[in-house]
């Protein structure tokens, strides 16, 4: 137990550093009588130290009565894709991050032992930027992830809208 307050303390101090997403729309995926459906949302969130690269982010949603007062444990099921908006500039702290990636979004998907997360990873033979989804327990987490890759070209303005 002693282990799980400071992994607590710091999520709780250090989520500010991340990502905020915005919820784009949802879908329900089944009917609950009492509370809300289960559901799939859409999230989108720009990466925090990355300017112009965007993520949209699908997952599970529990609905029902403990769906409904945050009480429930969604599932580790999630989609991710990730596009490049703009120009995109590289700061040598991501250049030179070592090959266990940097978090940049964390949702939490259960009251408090379970999250949903984004690491940032950055191949450097390939000048490409890889996003990998995947969630996580404080005991036991899951193999279910996927990933993204943004591939860092050279930006025109005409390619701008």
């Amino acid at each position: 137990m002693r282990k799980v307050i400071p992994l607590f303390c710091c999520l709780t101090i250090f989520s500010p550093l991340l990502a905020n997403a915005e919820q784009i729309g949802s879908v329900d995926t089944v009917f609950k009588m009492l509370g809300p459906d289960h559901k799939i949302v859409i999230e989108a969130f720009d990466d925090p130290e990355v300017q112009n690269v965007t993520c949209y982010l699908s997952r599970a949603k529990t609905g029902g009565i403990k769906g409904g007062l945050g009480l429930a444990e969604d599932t580790a099921d999630g989609a991710l894709s990730c596009i490049q908006i703009g120009p995109i500039a590289l700061s040598d702290k991501i250049k030179n991050r070592q090959s266990d990636g940097e978090t940049v979004f964390r949702k939490r998907t259960s009251l408090v032992f379970k999250s949903m997360q984004v690491v940032r990873f950055y191949d450097d033979k390939r000048n490409t930027l890889i996003y990998l989804v995947y969630s996580d327990k404080v005991v036991d987490g899951s193999p279910k992830n996927a990933i993204s890759t943004v591939p860092i070209i050279p930006w025109s303005s005409a390619q701008n809208p």
